[in-house]
């Protein structure tokens, strides 16, 4: 019988197949006799047919990253490519894992304002110089980024460029896209610093290879931040200099709200010693003594006419180091203790009063600080049940958690006001306990955050006009900076020194965890909030899809294609193509989910041609990490874009050079890292 002979692409490593089997196959569908045919051909097919739909969609943009790795990952599932033990095996991978604790680490970081502390000490060094400000920035945020994530870097360090800049009179412009750039360089310097190198110390451990150490990456690291300080440099002053930053609407600071409502003239602190002196005596001829009493037991407001409005304690370690401080509502039931920091509004003479009577010590500065406490403006309705009350009578400070700092009235006169009009206005800050409540009044607010963010809620009393969340998360918990520098410098230390017995991944979830119990968050809410779940999702997602072209034989195939092309003219070529590849296959997706499909395919490449696999595999995670000729290839990249007043043509200017360069050098600067 007669046999046609099928195209390569089809029949490749498959037998011939007959006419009549031919016939057969006109009367139904083509491909299906060859599926059943060889069911490895089947799985590597359906499985080829997802990886393409996937990449396609990632380029496309407009579903979540998360949802089509999700919706890939189903699919596999579905024709039965992969168990759901292989399925789900990402979600427990210590790479995903590591990566929740090192969201949590550096955000403690950023939230107790110990990055920011390190970079405008750094950034002060440059003295309106641009060229030493061009170097800080670029060597500055490559060391944030060897231990944050690159996106938070630049988002911590890109307030302090634009400022920086117009402090100084230079264009932020020139600043802003090296600055993304230099968050992806710094990640090469430690195992941590960007995700793909994680990946490719699994996939090396996975395969019997000795695992990378913690500073591993660092010779790369410094070769590559040199190579972008060269290139950006001139490039960055030819191409950007022109462009204008976007401007920003201006929004009120809580700064802004202490300084529009003088909120500082009426306010002060004092301090209650352990040693007090006082003449006053109360009814029964006995020292008045305020230790141990309840606000409600003193009666300040009737008596003096001043009110507490926070109770603070702060303790200090021995050294002086470690800080920690409590902020709490002077509430009536608040009980008054030896050391506690009485913050007190009101008339400073009868202030004076209720001190010396009491025998409480003035402290000099007075600074409102806003850790556990906060302030927002809210505007009473016209369906508001408070609306003609006195404040003293609506009880918000028992109803609702909050004290009324301030009262600012459109359009009335002065005459009543402690601080007189401004801007046309009317603002209250004294007596007001007597005030009555319009329609239409704006109160500047204080409270604990959760109760300022439960006040949206009520739309019939008032209306929020601040987001006291968002607000929140501004705040930067500074007292804490030495405790979270000591957790990131003790969880270094166990992913660096073999002689502590601890594994990565373990000293990740111990720093992760210490920095919630020491306070480095407000909650254990704001830890969680620091988490990018799409991309934990996303890597866990795209990690079975390695399995799956493994286990189908498609790495092998794409593998063998880049020995076939390549192989012979030598493990250099072959290690420049895996580079271009993965830089190419990350303009469109994320440089994790392209270090997860490329890495076996390097490692297998490696070791047909017979050579070691790390420089191939350190070529991946370059080739994923240094993705720079397009703003939407990672997202630091997108985050400047607006701020720089970029274009896509501005990125492929001065990113794709840098790109094309890093590629060129490393390739023969590998082999002598890591040797053949």
């Amino acid at each position: 019988m007669n046999k046609v002979q099928f195209p390569p692409i089809i029949c490749y490593k498959f037998r011939k197949i007959s006419i009549t089997e031919v016939k057969k196959a006109r009367k139904s569908k083509y491909l299906c006799i060859i599926f059943k045919k060889n069911k490895v051909f089947y799985s590597m097919t359906i499985t080829l047919i997802i990886l393409i739909i996937t990449v396609a969609m990632f380029i496309w943009g407009k579903v979540r990253a998360d949802i089509v790795a999700l919706t890939a990952l189903a699919a596999l599932l579905v024709f039965g490519i992969l168990t759901p033990a292989e399925a789900l095996a990402g979600f427990s991978s210590p790479i995903v894992v590591m990566m929740i604790g090192l969201f949590v680490v550096g955000g403690a970081i950023m939230q107790t304002g110990l990055a920011k502390l390190t970079g405008n000490k750094l950034m002060a060094l440059s003295r309106g110089n641009e060229t030493i400000t061009f170097l800080l920035v670029m060597l500055v945020t490559s060391f944030i980024g060897a231990f944050v994530s690159n996106t938070g870097t630049v988002a911590l360090m890109m307030p302090i460029i634009m400022s920086l800049a117009a402090g100084s009179g230079m264009q932020s412009s020139r600043f802003l896209m090296p600055l993304a750039f230099a968050g992806s360089l710094g990640g090469m310097l430690t195992l941590i610093g960007t995700p793909p190198n994680l990946v490719i110390d699994e996939v090396l451990t996975e395969a019997g290879f000795k695992p990378l150490a913690f500073f591993s990456f660092f010779p790369v690291g410094i070769i590559v931040i040199a190579i972008g300080i060269i290139v950006l440099m001139p490039l960055s002053k030819i191409f950007l200099s022109r462009k204008q930053s976007g401007k920003k609407k201006k929004t009120k600071s809580l700064d802004d709200l202490v300084d529009e409502y003088r909120l500082l003239d009426n306010l002060h602190r004092y301090i209650v010693p352990s040693n007090r002196t006082s003449a006053a005596k109360d009814e029964n001829g006995e020292p008045m003594n305020i230790v141990g009493k309840t606000l409600k037991e003193l009666s300040i407001q009737k008596k003096y006419g001043v009110s507490i409005i926070e109770i603070r304690n702060e303790k200090k370690s021995r050294l002086g180091l470690v800080q920690d401080v409590n902020q709490n509502m002077a509430k009536s039931s608040s009980t008054i203790q030896e050391y506690d920091i009485l913050y007190i509004i009101g008339d400073e003479q009868k202030m004076q009063r209720f001190a010396q009577d009491y025998g409480l010590r003035r402290m000099k500065d007075v600074k409102i600080d806003f850790y556990d406490l906060g302030l927002t403006e809210i505007v009473v309705m016209p369906t508001s049940n408070f609306a003609g009350l006195r404040i003293g009578d609506a009880n918000l400070r028992k109803r609702f958690g909050i004290n009324v700092l301030g009262v600012k009235r459109g359009g009335g006169s002065s005459s009543s006001s402690s601080e007189g009009g401004r801007g046309g206005n009317e603002y209250i800050t004294d007596n007001l306990i007597a005030t009555k409540l319009h329609v239409g009044d704006m109160l500047l607010v204080q409270g604990e955050w959760t109760n300022l963010a439960h006040l949206t809620a009520d739309t019939t009393n008032w209306v929020v006009l601040d987001q006291p969340e968002k607000a929140a998360d501004k705040v930067l918990l500074d007292y804490k900076a030495p405790v979270a520098a000591v957790i990131m410098l003790l969880m270094i230390a166990m992913m660096v020194f073999d002689f502590i017995p601890v594994a990565p991944v373990t000293a990740v979830i111990i720093a992760g965890l210490l920095t919630v119990f020491a306070g480095c968050f407000r909650n254990v809410e704001a830890a969680y909030k620091t988490i990018n779940w799409e991309s934990i999702v996303l890597i866990a997602a795209m990690m079975p899809m390695s399995t799956a072209l493994e286990k189908t034989g498609a790495s092998a195939l794409v593998s063998q294609g880049l020995v076939d092309s390549l192989g012979a003219m030598g493990p250099t070529a072959l290690l420049a193509g895996i580079y271009f590849t993965t830089s190419l296959m990350t303009m469109f997706i994320s440089n994790t989910a392209t270090a997860v499909l490329m890495a076996p395919i390097a490692l297998v490449a490696a070791q047909q041609v017979g050579v070691s696999p790390y420089s191939f595999l350190f070529a991946v995670t370059l080739g994923a990490s240094m993705c720079f000729a397009s703003p939407f290839s990672t997202p630091p990249n997108a985050l400047v874009m607006k701020a720089g007043g970029y274009t896509f043509m501005d990125y492929v200017k001065v990113g794709l050079p840098l790109q094309i360069i890093i590629g060129v050098v490393m390739t023969f600067v590998l082999p002598l890292l890591f040797p053949y």
